[in-house]
């Protein structure tokens, strides 16, 4: 598990606009279970993270003219037993650190995956989001 204090800023990064934190089971739990969308960022202390993911996520949210009912995030490696309990709701994808989710009424329709993640610029990962809010929200 990591330290707080090298994620705590990692966790605000999305928090400081408009995230929930996911720290539970049950946190997991009363999110998934409300009707609508929401976007849930697996969040990690990786390089791609820092440099793609929560710029891109937080890009999309701030850009886009659709946007999920929910803004939820959970960290892996952090919120251990939150992460774990958020990826079986995520089958029959595997896990992936980090990983951004657009789910509806509790089930996924669309995912980035860390290898989608990997080696694209924020504003691809932004973009490929709104789309996908376009679509669902």
């Amino acid at each position: 598990m990591y330290p707080e204090q090298i994620v705590a800023p990692m966790k605000a990064e999305l928090t400081s606009h408009g995230f929930k934190e996911l720290l539970s089971p049950a946190d997991v739990d009363s999110a998934l279970r409300q009707k609508g969308t929401m976007l849930l960022m697996i969040n990690s202390v990786c390089g791609c993270s820092a440099g793609t993911a929560r710029p891109g996520v937080v890009m999309a949210v701030q850009n886009a003219t659709k946007k999920p009912d929910q803004l939820t995030t959970s960290f892996a490696g952090f919120d251990v037993d939150a992460v774990k309990h958020a990826r079986s709701y995520l089958q029959p994808y595997p896990p992936s650190s980090p990983s951004i989710v657009l789910l509806k009424d509790g089930k996924v329709v669309h995912i980035i995956e860390r290898h989608n993640i990997e080696g694209r610029p924020a504003q691809m990962i932004a973009a490929n989001l709104i789309q996908a809010f376009e679509t669902y929200c």
